[in-house]
């Protein structure tokens, strides 16, 4: 590959969510006295979850409804008394405590450290403006990167052609020195491939093989390719 500029989705190829994300919800459980299993919870909330930030990519819920939805949806399914007005102060409380956890995938620093001084690094994130340069900072990862892109500033979600191309022209990128690395195929592999950038798909375990397409299972394996 001719690369000089490297994109990076954040949640799920960089940055553990899933992990963080349990930390987040037993540690405001605890402090809001909300009795249910977090893993029960976290056995429905997961499915939950990733339907409503399909429906948002979409247009189809706001960020307020899908930070609602998400809950209620999960509490409703175990059963779980709680008012509205508990929802949405938890709602709010996870998302303030969220970026406090900084689990990343295994390898996300060494192959950065191998990346920086050879290409350009930048994000490309449909994640909440408040809450990704606070993700990447805990976690020690921010210093690595150039520019970092939010499907909020832009004004549009990955898969939409026109946070890529923003992207680049903020990055001072071209489509033909350009590679976008992500877990999700709708939104980092389709999205970036309709605009004409190389991706490489990094394949969590609930992932279906995809054929014509660079697939690896672990960060370092990049080194294979780049």
């Amino acid at each position: 590959m001719s690369i000089k500029h490297i994109f990076f989705d954040l949640d799920h190829t960089l940055w553990d969510f899933e992990t963080n994300s349990a930390q987040a919800f037993e540690f405001i459980f605890k402090e809001n006295g909300i009795g249910v299993n977090i893993d029960e919870f976290l056995i429905h909330y997961k499915p939950i979850n990733l339907k409503y930030w399909k429906l948002y990519r979409e247009d189809r819920v706001s960020k307020k409804l899908l930070r609602y939805k998400r809950l209620k949806e999960t509490f409703d399914l175990l059963s779980y008394r709680i008012s509205d007005p508990k929802i949405d102060l938890l709602s709010k409380v996870y998302i303030d405590n969220l970026s406090n956890y900084n689990t990343l995938f295994d390898g996300a620093v060494d192959i950065l450290n191998y990346l920086s001084p050879k290409y350009g690094l930048h994000i490309i994130t449909n994640g909440f403006d408040e809450v990704q340069t606070k993700k990447m900072n805990t976690s020690g990862i921010l210093e690595f990167f150039d520019k970092v892109i939010t499907s909020e500033s832009v004004g549009v979600k990955k898969p939409n052609p026109k946070i890529f191309h923003h992207a680049m022209q903020l990055a001072k990128a071209t489509i033909n020195d350009s590679v976008m690395i992500g877990d999700n195929f709708e939104a980092d592999i389709l999205g970036a491939k309709a605009v004409g950038m190389k991706t490489i798909h990094f394949k969590e375990k609930h992932n279906t093989e995809t054929d014509g397409v660079i697939n690896i299972t672990g960060l370092l394996e990049i080194k294979q390719y780049l």
